[in-house]
């Protein structure tokens, strides 16, 4: 059985923290790390409906996108709502986790999840995010040391790609050096130039850990003075991180065909989809972004996307849009969006977790709306 530990781990390793937007709070909210789970409950919104929905099934763990708190608080009584789901969750042995920007534009994450339920294919990011900064750290050592050179690389986090990780490539090589008064030569002598078998040893490195794994492969080489050497690698747009994401609709269908489409898809959650264009017009390329999406306006237009999907829409940044013509606005509840993600959740972690673990998705709607008139 695995701990609450184990699993925040695993989130994270999923949706980092430091791909959260830097206003947002994500992580652990509360909860004993050391605690078994047996249980987990997901949902979109930590309220009260849900923290007790989440208690009556003996869940250890209450999994949801948005943050339980956003701003900073100077205590946690339970004479607040805030206050209280706390206090109900932790009397009750529940932890609560929350994984919010940082889940919204991965493979897998909220926008990701919602352009798949809605049938789109050839599905990727509408704005790819910049892969992180990378650099190509080169080592020359005698060959007898290359094993726990490229160990001591690996452990510092260098020559990690995609799933892969001690990646590096080796080639061989002739050595020629010559020590100078002063020196403590590990190989030859003082004086006399040393000629030796090498090999050149590279590897990629995340440019953060630059230093670290630097100081590791100096502590591990077993010469005096290593010759290294560190280039920092052209920066890239990542393929499958990104805000929002961008598909085809196969066949295409008319606008008012896919509003309705959205409606059956979202049918539960949706009280109706609002529309901002001709409904005879031809739909096929495709954007969506899950939760208020519109910060993404422009680059929707800009990319030339029939279409554009998201929540929370605003009079004025809609009606701008509007008077270039294109794309077509379609405006759904920002829950409806965003719990598309939550069954994609669930199975990763079935898939991880085994039968150690019993996984649910929360039936609550915490849509805030409840009704329309």
């Amino acid at each position: 059985m695995p701990t609450l530990g184990e699993i925040t781990a695993l989130l994270d390793a999923w949706f980092p923290p430091h791909h959260a937007d830097g206003w947002d709070a994500v992580g652990l909210v509360c909860g004993d790390p050391a605690a078994d789970v047996r249980r987990i409950v997901l949902a979109v919104d930590p309220v009260t409906a849900v923290a007790d929905e989440a208690i009556a099934a003996g869940a250890q763990l209450l999994v949801c996108h948005h943050p339980l708190f956003l701003k900073g608080v100077h205590g946690v009584a339970a004479t607040d709502p805030k206050g209280r789901i706390v206090h109900r969750l932790l009397g009750a042995g529940c932890g609560l986790f929350t994984a919010h920007t940082n889940a919204d534009s991965p493979a897998g994450g909220v926008s990701e999840s919602l352009a798949l339920e809605l049938g789109l294919h050839e599905v990727r990011p509408l704005e790819a995010d910049p892969a992180q900064p990378m650099d190509k750290i080169v080592v020359f050592a005698p060959v007898g040391a290359a094993e726990t050179i490229r160990a001591a690389l690996t452990d510092a986090g260098a020559g990690a790609i995609g799933d892969y990780d001690s990646c590096t490539f080796t080639s061989t090589g002739e050595g020629r050096f010559r020590p100078l008064d002063g020196a403590r030569p590990s190989i030859g002598e003082v004086g006399r130039t040393e000629q030796v078998d090498e090999v050149r040893i590279e590897t990629v490195c995340p440019r953060h850990l630059r230093s670290t794994a630097v100081a590791a492969m100096v502590a591990a080489h077993p010469y005096e003075e290593p010759a290294y050497d560190v280039f920092e690698l052209a920066e890239l747009p990542e393929s499958d991180r990104g805000s929002g994401r961008i598909g085809r609709l196969e066949p295409p269908m008319t606008l008012a065909h896919f509003a309705a489409h959205v409606s059956v898809v979202l049918s539960e959650t949706a009280h109706g989809v609002r529309v901002a264009g001709d409904p005879d017009q031809m739909v096929e390329t495709v954007a969506v972004c899950g939760g208020a999406g519109d910060f993404l306006l422009d680059r929707a237009r800009s990319v030339g996307v029939d279409v554009y999907l998201t929540s929370d829409l605003r009079h004025h940044p809609a009606s701008e849009l509007r008077e270039h013509g294109a794309p077509a606005l379609v405006d759904v509840a920002h829950w409806a969006a965003e719990s598309t993600w939550l069954p994609v959740l669930r199975r990763r972690l079935v898939d991880a977790l085994g039968d150690t673990v019993e996984v649910s998705v929360s039936p609550t709607n915490t849509d805030p709306w409840t009704f329309r008139v």
